[in-house]
């Protein structure tokens, strides 16, 4: 009986063995599990419990403002700030009738730019909650859609960028628009000092119930934003409101494409206006033809120059002790260099002439003269001195450096055509800052548009910078009363200001078209006033206008008209003028 028990149990030993195998696994892949759960996936498993009764959400940081005020008061105007607007939108599930939604809505959005489409397609998404339809409105804008009283419209408070000023220093400021679907500042310093002028956003942590709404008394955990930079600009809104104003006037009348007028401290290098024609507003940026318009010309367009570089190889001159203003050539009208022939603008013969007279008179030949008792290697080591070559550094972006790199080549050519500023092009910024040289004493000064920076009740100031000494003090008095006579003697009156002693010259370029000149021109006129003390240093420069020929009668007067207004403003005593 015994024995046949043993029997039995042996029979089902391999049953148990199974048995006992898959408890074995069970409990290893239970263990494993837990295990699993609580050690290694465990932060993440926490992780992702808190989040589904925790929130954590971004506070936007105010961005930081940008100002300019005017010399004889503290108080700053508003160049670009932060307004709240309405945005409007719609709960398309919550409206019952399509079509009279529709009806109601259509005439307030059509003029928005929205088309019938896009209303229905927005209006037919019936389980949606939120669908954006106007946004930048403001309160008197907004009355209308209130007034509808429909259901499932609704609106809510939105900040936006708004510059007061509209289109007066647009080039400058730039924009803040949109770019992946996010608010940045684009172009002039808006674009350049973006880092800096949209602050450090906030972060709000906090545990919320099941609809998402934070529990008042639960944890919470805030860090508030840090609102971004402020700027306070060298610009004076009277002399850049007038200057942008007779620019504006002056382009049309003579049917120029664009014109520029930059004005400049030249003790400082401190901006003082900075204007260009056509501009743009950038309340409405996304409303211009053609973006290139967003370019500030002032620092982003590289032109030949023409005669309002003569000066420069003048200066050149003079400091290295190659020429003095007494010095005479014979001036036969015409020069020959190789296989190239190059006249004189009026195409006239003077005869014997000084160095005063080639300034007064604008004679080509005289500035060949001039460079090639200079010579070429140190010809072109003072077009470098004077800034040429390379960026300014000015605190904006998209700025060109200009090309003079025909100065390296070996022909005589290169630096002939250059002395009278052909083969070479610069920016209107270097070339107002090489002229603010000649006035402040042969040093030149590093440009700068920001006065100071503002946060946390931190105020960094901008001191002025020198670059390099581009002459020496006597070769700037010499060049500047030589500039004086171009004034008041020379071709140039109208640039003049009664009572008062100012420094000039007029540039009447030849556009290259297809590898060589035709009749398109850029009229410049730089200079800087008055001569013994100068308050400020100008450049006035007009394309392609299709009225008046020369430079004498487009730029010089515009120059005559801001430079008066300026001095009256300013209250600079006149001259004692005999």
């Amino acid at each position: 009986m015994t024995h046949h028990n043993i029997q039995k149990q042996d029979k089902q030993s391999p049953r148990l063995r199974i048995l006992s195998g898959f408890v074995f696994i069970f409990a290893f892949l239970l263990i494993y599990k837990l295990l699993d759960l609580q050690v290694f996936s465990g932060a993440q498993l926490r992780a992702s419990a808190l989040s589904q009764h925790s929130t954590v959400r971004f506070l936007p940081a105010e961005r930081g403002e940008i100002f300019y005020g005017d010399v004889f008061s503290e108080d700053l105007y508003s160049l670009a700030t932060n307004r709240v607007f309405k945005h409007v939108y719609i709960i398309p599930r919550d409206i019952k009738n399509i079509e009279t939604a529709f009806n109601v809505l259509w005439p307030l959005v059509e003029e928005r730019g929205i088309t019938e489409d896009t209303l229905r397609y927005r209006l037919s998404k019936r389980n949606d909650i939120y669908e954006p339809l106007i946004s930048k409105l403001s309160e008197t804008e907004l009355e209308p859609f209130k007034a509808l009283n429909l259901e499932g419209l609704g609106w809510e408070d939105e900040t936006w960028r708004y510059y007061p000023e509209k289109e007066t220093l647009a080039h400058a400021l730039g924009f803040v628009g949109i770019k992946d679907s996010l608010r940045v500042g684009q172009y002039g310093l808006e674009g350049y000092w973006q880092e800096d002028l949209q602050g450090v956003q906030g972060i709000l942590e906090g545990d919320t119930d099941i609809t998402g709404t934070l529990i008042q008394t639960g944890y919470k955990k805030i860090e508030e934003p840090e609102k971004g930079t402020d700027f306070i600009l060298t610009i004076d809104r009277t002399i850049q409101a007038f200057a942008c104003q007779k620019l504006a006037e002056r382009v049309e009348k003579i049917k120029a494409a664009k014109g520029t007028v930059i004005i400049v401290d030249p003790k400082t290098g401190a901006i003082i206006a900075m204007c260009s024609v056509p501009t743009f507003d950038p309340n409405k940026y996304n409303e211009v033809e053609d973006i290139s318009v967003y370019l500030n010309p002032a620092i982003s367009e590289a032109y030949e120059s023409g005669s309002v570089f003569k000066p420069i190889t003048m200066a050149a001159a003079i400091d290295s002790g190659s020429i003095t203003p007494e010095t005479t050539y014979i001036d036969e009208g015409k020069v020959k260099i190789g296989k190239y022939t190059i006249h004189n603008s009026d195409r006239k013969a003077h005869g014997e002439v000084d160095m005063i007279t080639v300034l007064n008179e604008s004679l080509n030949t005289g500035t060949i003269f001039i460079q090639r008792e200079t010579g070429k290697d140190i010809f072109r080591d003072y077009v470098h001195k004077f800034g040429f070559g390379r960026i300014t550094d000015i605190e904006l972006g998209n700025e060109l450096a200009g090309d003079i790199s025909s100065l390296d080549k070996k022909g005589d050519i290169f630096a002939a055509t250059a002395s009278y500023g052909q083969g070479i092009t610069v920016t209107p910024m270097q070339l107002v800052m090489a002229y603010a040289a000649i006035a402040n004493e042969g040093k030149l000064m590093k440009p700068y548009i920001i006065k100071e920076t503002r946060k946390n009740n931190k105020v960094n100031i901008t001191e002025p910078s020198m670059v390099q000494e581009s002459i020496s003090l006597r070769a700037s008095t010499i060049v500047s009363a030589m500039m004086v006579s171009v004034i008041e003697d020379g071709h140039a009156k109208s640039a003049g200001v009664d009572g008062y002693f100012i420094a000039g010259k007029t540039g009447t370029a030849q556009v290259a078209e297809d590898g060589k000149y035709g009749n398109s021109t850029i009229h410049s006129f730089a200079g800087f006033g008055p001569v013994d003390n100068p308050e400020f240093a100008m450049l006035v420069k007009l394309d392609y206008p299709q009225v008046e020929v020369y430079a004498a009668s487009t730029a010089a007067p515009l120059f005559g008209e801001i430079a008066k207004f300026m001095l009256q403003y300013l209250e600079v005593l006149p001259d004692n003028k005999i």
